[in-house]
């Protein structure tokens, strides 16, 4: 068998994978997965490095098992099974995961405890479509083997680096002193990005940066001398961008409103806010991008038209907390594939020196702007497993060093 390091990034309705090894000289990805459409359907697919697609797989040991109704509890023990006691055999080392939301305790990877486990929870309100689930996927192994050490990666400790001018809100110090202030999200896709900006850059790598990280959640953050000095999302994942069916920024009175004059309770208010609201919620049609790209109904067209807009208003925003812009990243998968919403949000930009070359956009290049243009644009595919998986072996190795990884 081969030892491995087990990551682990858990989500209300999917759950991604990867294995690596623990060589000492470099640590290969033996193994990318992900299992999706939980609880109606669970699907396992692998991707296939070869043919650069996800593939089905069709293990009868795992689909048999994995029939409709079955949730994380059920399906994670399943794939453990399916990882060490099939063909794949790996010895199970250790484990990372991607925790949301680490409040104002958490700013670095840590080897969790039940003390941990403890604090983590008290977050889950900060972000209920995340935070059970992740805290879920830990509950199983540690009940799956309790002597294997778990990682915790969270999603706000990138932003830590964050002046805090940028991080409080104009409300009583009390509060700003007791936590309640913008964490920021998304952070595990930001350290990767800004870990490859060289490859892509040079030495302006350490310039003026903005990422969009485009998906169903969606932020952007603001690098300078690649670290967080400004994100778009706040004190919870609802703030910011438009997103697949959160809200993005919104007045505080419109919710003050809902609860004094709809009489909604805060349950239905959040169910909305995080459930039934942004592309969802304007166009009445889809979440999915791509199902309003290839739509003629006018409610899908201006669902991506307000996108766009309030994309390009942020970014512009984060421009000012910049002081200027050298780069743009487009990152996840919007940002990563969808050449119509990075040509809108750029159209809006072009009073910035912003411009993208047609054809390099369509085609989903590396570098989509003219070689001319002083704003570089830039489309980086993101790996937020590869981030979990590097704090996890530096914190069994005792190291504060980050070793590369490569995939196998």
């Amino acid at each position: 068998m081969k030892d491995a390091v087990l990551v682990i990034n858990s989500g209300s309705s999917s759950i991604k994978f990867g294995v690596y090894t623990l060589s000492s000289a470099k640590h290969l990805m033996l193994l990318r997965g992900k299992i999706t459409q939980i609880p109606m359907q669970p699907t396992l697919s692998i991707y296939d490095e070869t043919s650069a697609s996800w593939q089905t797989d069709t293990s009868i040991l795992f689909s048999e098992r994995a029939s409709k109704g079955c949730d994380h509890s059920k399906i994670l023990p399943l794939l453990i099974t399916w990882l060490t006691d099939t063909e794949h055999g790996y010895r199970i080392a250790a484990v990372g995961h991607r925790v949301v939301h680490g409040g104002k305790d958490f700013t670095q990877p840590v080897k969790l405890t039940p003390a941990i486990m403890g604090k983590l929870s008290e977050l889950v309100s900060l972000a209920p479509l995340h935070q059970p689930h992740n805290l879920k996927a830990i509950d199983v192994i540690q009940k799956w083997n309790e002597h294997i050490p778990q990682i915790a990666c969270f999603d706000t400790s990138f932003h830590s680096t964050q002046p805090q001018v940028a991080t409080w809100f104009g409300l009583p110090r009390a509060l700003s002193e007791q936590g309640i202030i913008r964490y920021g999200f998304h952070g595990l896709s930001y350290e990767y990005i800004s870990a490859n900006l060289p490859h892509y850059l040079g030495e302006r790598a350490n310039g003026k940066i903005i990422v969009a990280h485009l998906g169903n959640g969606a932020s952007m953050c603001a690098f300078k001398g690649r670290r967080s000095v400004a994100t778009s999302m706040g004190f919870t994942a609802l703030d910011g961008l438009i997103m697949g069916q959160r809200c993005g920024s919104l007045d505080a009175g419109v919710v003050l409103h809902l609860l004094q004059q709809h009489q909604l309770s805060p349950a239905a208010i959040e169910h909305m806010l995080y459930h039934e609201s942004g592309l969802q919620g304007i166009s009445g049609i889809s979440n999915n991008m791509q199902v309003l790209s290839t739509s003629n109904h006018p409610h899908a067209q201006q669902a991506i038209e307000i996108f766009c807009y309030r994309a390009a208003r942020e970014l512009a925003s984060l421009v000012c907390a910049l002081g200027g812009l050298d780069a743009i990243v487009f990152t996840a998968g919007i940002g990563e594939h969808s050449a119509l919403i990075r040509e809108r949000i750029c159209a809006q930009l072009g009073w910035l020196g912003v411009a993208l070359d047609p054809i390099a956009n369509q085609h989903h290049h590396s570098v989509i702007s003219p070689a001319q243009c002083a704003i570089t644009a830039l489309v980086i595919p993101t790996d937020e497993e590869s981030v979990i998986a590097q704090s996890t072996l530096a914190l069994m190795h005792d190291s504060p060093d980050k070793k590369e990884i490569q995939h196998a």
